[in-house]
């Protein structure tokens, strides 16, 4: 490993445990300041960075548990070297557990802290003599703190879960969401077999791994790529980025030739192209130019010309399009528990309390944005969330307050499909209000 691979992994947690940026940008932006490491190294970085967050619950209860100063109590830097060691020693078995204590002394030596070596090597070498026979709450005891410390999920989301869906479903979700997460690719619906297999053959051909998914013909699951914007087929605009989850939603809207839809929370665009692949016109909105210089980069790469971007807060009503949309897609802003899996530290972030507030928002947007969709048409209201409060419960309060009557309904949960957590409902307005 370069010298300094693990100092960026640190300086990497540090920033991430400042709230510099949210974990999944960060880890995007370090790894492209330090594009010129060889990709044994950058993977090194991505692993140990992703891991460490994502196991910290698990890790910090072994810390605690072997350490005389609790994690709380530590020093910043002295707790991120500890965890990433920590999650080295126990998940990464190509590496030494010497090389793993060694360097971590290092690096504390180099960041002035040599004071705490002996502090630092004692831990993480009574961790690594005991890493067979670790400690783990009574599971008899209390179900939800063993499961919030085997999953690393905090305990009251645990026990939400838990009493939201029971016991088995909860659990088969935590698994889901601590499995590798690859990249989901969606190649344009119009492509031929013919092109798809060309596309597929030349991407093999550079050593990248795909695998079709089980739910829809166009969209594959990637592993072994670097970079997506090298790979065959990226500038000619014949794939994005788009989780199955998200796709399968476009398509429950049952969206036709010739229907005009508005996508009005659309960032980052995935909808809305699959969408105008399918209806004559597309409306994408979003809150910011910031949200919509980012749908339209994705519009242009992918050559979609039926598309109008607008920024427009879908909280405010729009008169000039009342009863205009033959599909409204309504994707709101949510918590964000289906893809804990991909942005680790959502699930550090959210409280009991953001789960009210955030609901206080998706109903003020339904509330401004219902009358866009004509007499007969679709309503499609989806998060990515695994939340009934911003799902079913949302669903029930649209048709009991609003002209609309169900059609068909989904929650998704990674453990159970092959997919990001999401939640979509077809809901169709009444002819007669």
């Amino acid at each position: 490993m370069a010298e300094n691979t693990r100092e960026i992994i640190l300086d990497t947690l540090l920033a991430i445990e400042r709230g510099e940026a949210f974990s999944h940008k960060l880890i995007k932006a370090v790894l492209d300041k330090y594009d010129y490491l060889e990709g044994r190294e950058k993977a090194f970085i991505k692993r140990v960075t992703e891991g460490s967050l994502e196991r910290q619950i698990e890790l910090d209860y072994y810390l605690n548990h072997f350490s005389s100063v609790p994690v709380r109590k530590m020093k910043p830097l002295i707790r991120c070297l500890l965890r990433m060691s920590t999650y080295q020693l126990l998940f990464m078995d190509a590496i030494p557990d010497s090389a793993v204590c060694n360097e971590a002394c290092k690096l504390a030596a180099k960041r002035k802290f040599h004071n705490l070596k002996g502090f630092v090597n004692g831990v993480l070498r009574n961790i690594a003599k005991n890493k067979d026979n670790l400690p783990m709450p009574d599971a008899e005891r209390d179900k939800a703190e063993f499961y919030s410390v085997k999953y690393s999920m905090p305990k009251w989301l645990v026990e939400y879960w838990m009493d939201a869906y029971g016991e088995e479903t909860t659990v088969s979700l935590l698994e889901g969401l601590l499995k590798i997460h690859p990249v989901s690719l969606r190649f344009r619906i119009d492509l031929s077999s013919e092109e798809k297999e060309s596309l597929i053959a030349a991407m093999e051909a550079e050593g990248v791994r795909l695998t079709q998914s089980p739910y829809l013909p166009y969209v594959y699951q990637l592993e072994d790529v670097e970079s997506l914007s090298s790979l065959p087929g990226f500038d000619e605009g014949v794939f994005t980025v788009q989780d199955v989850s998200s796709a399968l939603a476009v398509e429950a809207a049952d969206i036709q030739p010739g229907d005009f839809v508005m996508d009005i929370c659309a960032a980052p665009g995935g909808k809305s192209i699959l969408a105008a692949e399918k209806a004559d016109k597309v409306l994408s909105r979003d809150i910011s130019q910031a949200k919509t210089s980012v749908i339209e980069e994705n519009i242009q790469r992918m050559q979609q010309d039926n598309i109008a971007v607008e920024v427009h807060d879908a909280t405010i009503f729009d008169e000039a399009y009342r009863e205009k949309a033959d599909v409204v897609i309504m994707d709101v802003p949510c918590s964000g528990l289906g893809v804990i899996g991909k942005k680790r530290d959502i699930k550090y972030h959210v409280t009991p309390e953001s789960l009210i507030d955030i609901v206080a928002l998706q109903r003020q947007i339904v509330e401004n944005s219902w009358q866009y969709v004509k007499p007969g048409g679709i309503l499609l209201y989806s998060t990515c969330t695994i939340n009934p409060k911003e799902n079913e419960e949302m669903v029930e309060w649209i048709i009991g307050k609003f002209p609309f009557e169900p059609e068909a309904q989904k929650q998704i949960f990674p453990g159970i499909m092959e997919a990001d957590g999401f939640f979509y409902a077809r809901l169709r307005r009444k002819n007669v209000e």
